[in-house]
């Protein structure tokens, strides 16, 4: 068994007219990788991470031609985006999605779709799944990014000065050093009348981690990481740990959400999740 996965990018017209027309988004265009159709004026651009499972073909190769994703996609699924986005401008992007998950899991093959993801911003999406059983409740995951500036120390209480610079180099410098800390959180949520929205998420954030955080030497403005009180040492892999367990609580006071996993991004090249 294998996931394959496959992005279908468009740009959504803000014209009902042409919005409504399949074949708007079925005609080859000559940048697939830009997105097909191309922006025209002023539109919306969309992005959409089709997951599919299966076993490959013992003659082509093949579990699935990705040209059936893409053509299943820009029949079913764009055309009533394109729509909701101008008819239903509130409606959870989730509810949106779930409608069309089934339509979508019967031009693929039935028992292949697993789950698709909207990305709705750079920083912003959501993931909505197929249910695994028939008795369980469709779910969809919220992806959001933000952005903390803090400084920071790597210094191990249990080694010696000596041990320290060796082990963590320049980062051991006592003045510290900063960095543009990008998290992202993770959260798993129901379809419910009230279910888990973006701002209810940003709230979250901000109260339990950017306030606290933002703008602060770890080592000593927080108690989480300083060491003098019982705090860890702020690695990019403690510092994910200390964020999931300070919103974990948070937002699973929600009632219909859970936190799957929080990354913090130390720089572009590296990252931390937990839980793994």
């Amino acid at each position: 068994m294998l996931l394959l996965r496959r992005a279908v990018r468009a740009s959504l017209p803000i014209s009902r007219g042409v919005g409504d027309s399949p074949d708007a988004f079925i005609a080859r265009g000559v940048n697939g990788f830009g997105g097909v159709p191309a922006m025209d004026g002023v539109g919306f651009f969309c992005e959409l991470i089709i997951t599919c499972k299966g076993e490959p073909d013992a003659r082509t190769g093949y579990f699935k031609d990705i040209k059936v994703i893409d053509d299943a996609v820009r029949g079913s699924v764009l055309p009533g985006l394109a729509s909701a986005i101008i008819a239903r401008p509130r409606t959870h992007p989730a509810a949106v999605l779930g409608g069309f998950m089934d339509s979508l899991d019967a031009k693929l093959g039935r028992g292949s779709l697993v789950s698709v993801r909207w990305n709705l911003t750079p920083m912003y999406n959501v993931e909505v799944f197929m249910p695994t059983t028939s008795s369980s409740a469709p779910a969809f995951l919220i992806r959001q990014r933000f952005e903390i500036a803090a400084a920071h120390r790597l210094h191990a209480e249990t080694l010696s000065d000596e041990e320290n610079r060796a082990m963590f180099g320049k980062c051991n410098r006592p003045s510290g050093h900063g960095h543009n800390y990008v998290i992202e959180p993770c959260v798993r949520a129901e379809f419910c009348e009230s279910p888990m929205t973006l701002a209810m998420l940003e709230s979250l954030v901000h109260r339990t981690i950017l306030e606290p955080f933002d703008h602060t030497f770890l080592n000593i403005d927080t108690p989480e990481f300083d060491q003098r009180v019982g705090g860890v040492n702020p690695s990019v892999e403690n510092i994910a740990r200390v964020f999931y367990e300070r919103l974990a609580p948070q937002v699973l006071a929600h009632g219909h959400a859970s936190l799957e996993s929080m990354t913090v991004f130390e720089t572009e090249k590296t990252s931390a999740t937990y839980p793994a």
